[in-house]
C-alpha cells in the first residue's frame, strides 16, 4: 500500500503555521472527504467517535470553528476523534530527553513523529537525576520549546519524574537510587519558577521525609502532583490525596516483579480515593489480567493511559540511551537493561496503546480513546474535547470494521 506524508510548513514571522499529517493512500483521500483550502483551515466530514454520529467540522487558523451534523453521509467507515494527549514521554523517535545537548531539530523530530502516531500534545518528562543537572535540563528544554511555535503547540508541559522516590530496591525501577533525595520547599519553588505557568506534573514518593509539605506547596503553586515509585503506606497514600496529590504514575510498574499478596501497593491504591491512575497499556508492563482488574476495582473516570515512552518508540529494535542508560529493545518491543529483568519506559507508540487496550479489555476502540485524550487533559487541568473554541488538534481514522485500523490522519 502506497503511504504519503506531508509536511507542509509555511514560515510567517519566526513562527510555523499548523500542520496536517497524512497516513493514508492516495487513492482514498477523495474517499475520506477532507476538504481543505489551505493548510490553516478546511472542513471534515466524518463520523464522531464518541456519539457515533456524522459530523462535520471545521477549523480556521488552528481553532475548530464549526461542529455540525454531516449532510450528506460521511464514508461508514471514516471516523474523526480528538488528537491522543501523553502525560509521559521520555524521548522518542531515537531522541532521548534526558540529555544535555538537545537541538530544537531533535525535539521538533520526537514530536513530528508522536503526531504522526496520533499523539499532538504530551508533557516532556524528564526521570531522576542530581537535581541541579536535572533543573538545568529543564531550562534548556524551555528554551528551546521557546524558540519554535510548533513545539509550543506540541510540547504542552512537564513532567519531573524523581529525584524524590523510592529507592528501595524494586520500587526505583530504572531510576538511580543514589540520586534520589528528600523534597524541601526550595526544591518545589526552583520548579514552578523554571516551568512559570506551564503545566507541569511532579511525580515523587509520598513516604519520603517532607513529601506531605512538599506536595500542599506544589498545588499551591498551581502544580499537579502524582504519586509513584513508592511503598507507601495506605495511610500515607490518603495523607498525599488531603494534601492534594490526584494522580498515580503507571500502576503496576515501578514496583517490584513480586509482592506480598496480602498487602502490596496494588492493593493500597485500590482502597485510595481520590486518584487518576495511569496505566501502559502495550500488553507488557501490565498483564492482560490485571489490566481488566484494574478497570473492574477502578471507576472509568479514575484511569488513563500513557505510554512511558522514551527513545527507542517508533524506532526500530537496536540499542538506545535513556539518560546515563544503555538500554537494549528487541522485536518484542521490551525496554530492558542489558542482562536484568526490569523495564525501563517502552518502545510503545501511542495509537498502537489504544488497539492493545481495546484488545485486552474486549471492547471497541471508542471505549478507549478518551482514556488517552480527554482523561489525561483532565488531569492537567487542560481540554481535550472535539469542541467549538477549541484547538483543531484531531485523528481522523479509516477503519475496516471492530477495531481494525487501516489509515490514521492527524491533525494539529
Amino acid at each position: 500500500m502506497l503511504l504519503y506524508s506531508i509536511f507542509n510548513f509555511r514560515k510567517a514571522k519566526g513562527s510555523y503555521q499548523p500542520q496536517i499529517y497524512f497516513a493514508i493512500p492516495r487513492s482514498d483521500m477523495a474517499q475520506a472527504k477532507i476538504f481543505m483550502t489551505n493548510i490553516t483551515h478546511g472542513e471534515v466530514h466524518a463520523w464522531h467517535w464518541a456519539t457515533r454520529q456524522p459530523v462535520r467540522l471545521g477549523w480556521q487558523e488552528g481553532t475548530i470553528t464549526h461542529l455540525t451534523t454531516a449532510d450528506p453521509l460521511p464514508p461508514r467507515d471514516v471516523w474523526i476523534a480528538p488528537a491522543l494527549f501523553d502525560v509521559q514521554v521520555n524521548g522518542y523517535g531515537g531522541v532521548d530527553f534526558q540529555q544535555d545537548n538537545l537541538s530544537a531539530d531533535n525535539l521538533l523530530s520526537a514530536a513530528r513523529q508522536l503526531r504522526a502516531a496520533g499523539c499532538a500534545r504530551f508533557l516532556l518528562t524528564t526521570i531522576t537525576d542530581d537535581w541541579l543537572k536535572l533543573l538545568a535540563r529543564l531550562r534548556h528544554l524551555r528554551a528551546l520549546r521557546s524558540q519554535v511555535a510548533e513545539l509550543q503547540s506540541a510540547i504542552v508541559g512537564w513532567h519531573v519524574e524523581g529525584p524524590f522516590l523510592s529507592a528501595e530496591p524494586g520500587f526505583h525501577g530504572a531510576h538511580n537510587p543514589a540520586l534520589m533525595r528528600n523534597p524541601t520547599s526550595e526544591d518545589i519553588h526552583e520548579l514552578r519558577k523554571i516551568t512559570d505557568n506551564d503545566p507541569c506534573l511532579l511525580t515523587l514518593s509520598p513516604e519520603r521525609p517532607g513529601a506531605i509539605k512538599a506536595i500542599e506547596l506544589a498545588v499551591s503553586l498551581g502544580l499537579k502532583v502524582s504519586l509513584g515509585h513508592t511503598n507507601a503506606s495506605l495511610q500515607i497514600l490518603q495523607q498525599a490525596v488531603q494534601a492534594g496529590a490526584t494522580g498515580f504514575t503507571h500502576l503496576g510498574n515501578g514496583c517490584p516483579r513480586e509482592l506480598d499478596r496480602h498487602d502490596n501497593i496494588l492493593w493500597r491504591v485500590f482502597e485510595t480515593q481520590g486518584l487518576m491512575v495511569s496505566l501502559i497499556p502495550d500488553q507488557i508492563h501490565v498483564s492482560a489480567p490485571l489490566f481488566r482488574l484494574v478497570h473492574r476495582v477502578l471507576s472509568p473516570d479514575s484511569i488513563y493511559y500513557t505510554t512511558d515512552a522514551m527513545s527507542a518508540a517508533g524506532a526500530p529494535p537496536g540499542r538506545y540511551q535513556l539518560g546515563k542508560m544503555d538500554l537494549e529493545v528487541g522485536p518484542d518491543q521490551i525496554v530492558r537493561q542489558p542482562g536484568k529483568p526490569l523495564f525501563a519506559g517502552s518502545a510503545l507508540r501511542p495509537i498502537e496503546g489504544v488497539f492493545r487496550a481495546a484488545q485486552m479489555l474486549g471492547c471497541s476502540w471508542q471505549e478507549i480513546w478518551p482514556r488517552f485524550s480527554e482523561a489525561p487533559a483532565r488531569l492537567m487541568g487542560l481540554s481535550g474535547e472535539l469542541a467549538v473554541g477549541q484547538p483543531a488538534a484531531f485523528c481522523i481514522l479509516r477503519m475496516a470494521g471492530g477495531n481494525q485500523l487501516l489509515d490514521l490522519q492527524v491533525y494539529a
